[in-house]
């Protein structure tokens, strides 16, 4: 197997370029930040976007976990790819992955100095410290699996369907971790937002429990409501909204990945006539 390695600071647009330099020299496959990609497929590895700190992170990278190494080594001597792209903020960090991986010495180094000029490595730069956005070369609905952190948009093409190009997709994602600094959201944040959302959709008559669990390979939250609903709402209808809602709103305010959403409706609430009559969903 032949490597070519690919080499830039962290936030000058590696990623964001991969697919490109990907083609330009014939590598079918990819290691990107953990994660071994073939095509708009990941094969193997875990994505070091979903450590929930820097130094995890970059552990995750390098594949500095036996277990990780060696399922990403088994992937690929199952793949039949032939020449592969490797990211890498460093040639030091290129010389640890292949090490760890058990791959050749780089073919070829492409820095991203040689593609990209000083102007567009700064936007890269300063677009990753505002927003947080990361770049991710495979689509949504392939990433979603494996990334614990938040969607930035839906993914988009990268080069036009012809017969000489392959339709590839990328995706932004804000990493559970910080660049400024390490960031914990306690689970009494969670349930006060779900308790709110809850609190304000017709047809509740009140909350019960909230139980928010996350995962122990920190990929994401699984969350339990039950609930007292009025009598005459639409049970289902109500419940379905409120599954779309939570899901929706605690991605968006914590950049927490939603896995589940389980509401259970325990009894329901004969509503007096002070309050009016029978409530239906929103």
């Amino acid at each position: 197997m032949e490597v070519i390695a690919f080499v830039g600071p962290s936030g000058s647009g590696k990623s964001h370029r991969a697919i490109g330099v990907a083609h330009q020299y014939q590598c079918q496959g990819i290691i990107d930040d953990g994660l071994l990609i073939e095509g708009a497929k990941i094969l193997a590895g875990t994505s070091a976007k979903s450590e929930q700190n820097r130094v995890q992170a970059v552990k995750r990278a390098i594949f500095y976990d036996d277990a990780h190494a060696s399922e990403v080594r088994q992937a690929l001597a199952r793949s039949g790819i032939r020449r592969l792209l490797i990211l890498a903020t460093s040639d030091k960090m290129i010389n640890k992955i292949t090490e760890r991986l058990s791959l050749p010495k780089p073919l070829k180094t492409v820095y991203i100095t040689d593609i990209a000029t000083r102007q567009e490595i700064k936007k890269a730069h300063e677009a990753r410290l505002r927003y947080g956005k990361h770049i991710v070369p495979v689509p949504t609905v392939e990433l979603k699996q494996h990334f614990g952190g938040f969607f930035a948009n839906l993914p988009y093409n990268l080069f036009s369907k012809n017969r000489n190009k392959r339709e590839d997709r990328r995706s932004i994602v804000r990493p559970a971790f910080s660049y400024y600094g390490l960031i914990l959201i306690s689970d009494y944040v969670i349930e006060d937002i779900i308790n709110l959302i809850v609190e304000r959709m017709v047809g509740v008559a009140r909350v019960n429990y909230i139980h928010v669990r996350r995962r122990s390979d920190s990929r994401g939250l699984f969350v339990h409501v039950e609930l007292v609903l009025y009598y005459g709402v639409r049970v289902f209808e109500v419940s379905r909204i409120l599954q779309s809602k939570i899901k929706r709103k605690v991605e968006r305010m914590t950049g927490m990945q939603v896995q589940k959403v389980n509401i259970s409706i325990r009894s329901l609430e004969v509503r007096s006539s002070a309050d009016g009559g029978p409530a239906l969903a929103k």
